[in-house]
Formats: structure tokens, C-alpha cells, sequence
């Protein structure tokens, strides 16, 4: 394969609203707290664990979302957030499957990156 075209698989899964969605530490922790709960939450549930306004937790949420990251679920008066645990788990295996195609294109045959002398060969 050339590096063109594994590169292109590369950028093909790279998503940046997922790395947007993910880096920030705000996301992340609303994202702990969904799953320390195993079930889907409501903004003002989540707003009241951080010490943020409830607009921006519902900011964070909406991005989260966008991101596909997670679903939300009208019930009443209140939205509830719920973990996508399989197309996040999904997109995070496509990468680390893209990367690794990607390095085994890269390096020369037979030889070790120094990442993988600490592994057995």
C-alpha cells in the first residue's frame, strides 16, 4: 500500500469533532459522571456534580452529541444523555486500526520503532 493511501485511511477516521468532543476536561468529566451513573442523565443532574453554569454543561453536552459521542433522549420535560458506547468504542478501534496500518507502511521491513523495544519482538 502506498503512503498516499494509507494516509487517507488515516484522515478517514480522524474525526476532529471527536478530538474537539474529547479534549476538553469539562467533556470528559460529564462523560465519567454518565458512566459512574450507568444510565443516561439530565443536564441539571450533571450540572449539579460541577461547578459550572447549567448552560454550559448543556453546551458540552450538545458538542458531545454533535460529536456522536452521545444520544439524547426526550423524556417529559427533560432531555436524559446517554454514553454511545459502541460507536465511540468503534471509532476509537477504526483509529487505532488505521494507525497501526499506517506504521506497519511506514517502517522498513524487519525493523523496530523505538516504541516497540520494550515489547517483545
Amino acid at each position: 500500500m502506498s503512503k498516499d493511501l494509507t494516509t487517507g485511511h488515516l484522515g478517514a477516521v480522524l474525526s476532529h469533532q471527536l478530538f474537539r468532543a474529547l479534549g476538553d476536561p469539562t467533556r470528559v468529566r460529564l462523560l465519567d459522571l454518565i458512566a459512574e451513573r450507568c444510565r443516561a442523565c439530565s443536564v441539571s443532574e450533571l450540572a449539579d456534580c460541577l461547578d459550572v453554569d447549567l448552560s454550559v454543561v448543556s453546551r458540552h453536552l450538545t458538542l458531545l452529541r454533535a460529536a456522536g459521542v452521545l444520544r439524547a433522549t426526550k423524556s417529559g420535560r427533560n432531555v436524559l444523555y446517554e454514553i454511545q458506547f459502541d460507536s465511540l468504542a468503534e471509532a476509537l478501534r477504526g483509529i487505532a486500526d488505521a494507525l497501526e496500518r499506517a506504521r506497519e507502511d511506514f517502517e522498513p521491513t524487519g525493523s523496530r520503532s523505538s516504541l516497540d523495544l520494550e515489547g517483545p519482538p
